[in-house]
Order: structure tokens, then C-alpha cells, then sequence
């Protein structure tokens, strides 16, 4: 084996270890968070669990379709879900940091009639 050989054959190897820590740790993708008091952030891209949004590094825990909102925070039964420093929905069951949040645990505040809530 000449020095060549055994330098790309390192070279490979370390390839795969940081391709195991990328696995490991996600792929980072972008999100929208406008205000301070937001508790969801916008993917801009279609998320998978183990992905990271945010500057804090916060994981996704579930596939998030692109466009859809991430829980930054906890939320229980009835909390407020504030996106862009607005409220736009309550949540309708408890939802952890990382969290896909849409219909099925969250019921929109906005284009609602009168008494639907």
C-alpha cells in the first residue's frame, strides 16, 4: 500500500465519522421567529425529527411540512399561540418544544365566526 493509499483511506473514514455526527445531530434549517414573544417558529423548509431550527438549537421532533409552525415552547390546553407577536390560535392539547403545531392540537384564533370557538 503506497503513503497515497493509506492518506485516502484516512480521509474516508474521517468523512464517515462526521457524516455519523450530522446524522446524529440534524440538519440545520432555516425558520422565522419576528418577535420576542412568539412561542412557534415557520420551518422554510420541510423538516424531519432531529433536524434543528433556531438559534438555540432546538430539535424538531416530527416530519413539519414547509410553511408549518414548530412549538419554541410548552403549551398546555388553552395556552395562547403567539406567531409573529400576534396570537393565532390556542392550543387544544399539550404540546412540547419542538413540536409540529397545526389543526390537530391547535385551533386557529383567526377567521373564526362568532361562537365557534
Amino acid at each position: 500500500m503506497t503513503e497515497s493509499e493509506t492518506g485516502a483511506e484516512a480521509e474516508t473514514a474521517a468523512s464517515a465519522d462526521t457524516d455519523t455526527e450530522t446524522e446524529a445531530t440534524g440538519t440545520r434549517r432555516p425558520s422565522v421567529e419576528l418577535d420576542e414573544s412568539d412561542t412557534v417558529v415557520t420551518v422554510l423548509e420541510d423538516a424531519e425529527a432531529g433536524d434543528v431550527v433556531t438559534d438555540s438549537e432546538l430539535e424538531v421532533t416530527e416530519a413539519v411540512p414547509f410553511g408549518h409552525k414548530v412549538a419554541l415552547t410548552a403549551h398546555d390546553p388553552g395556552d395562547e399561540v403567539r406567531k409573529y407577536g400576534e396570537v393565532i390560535g390556542v392550543a387544544t392539547e399539550p404540546i412540547e418544544p419542538g413540536e409540529w403545531v397545526h389543526t390537530h392540537n391547535c385551533d386557529s384564533a383567526r377567521g373564526k365566526a362568532e361562537g365557534r370557538r
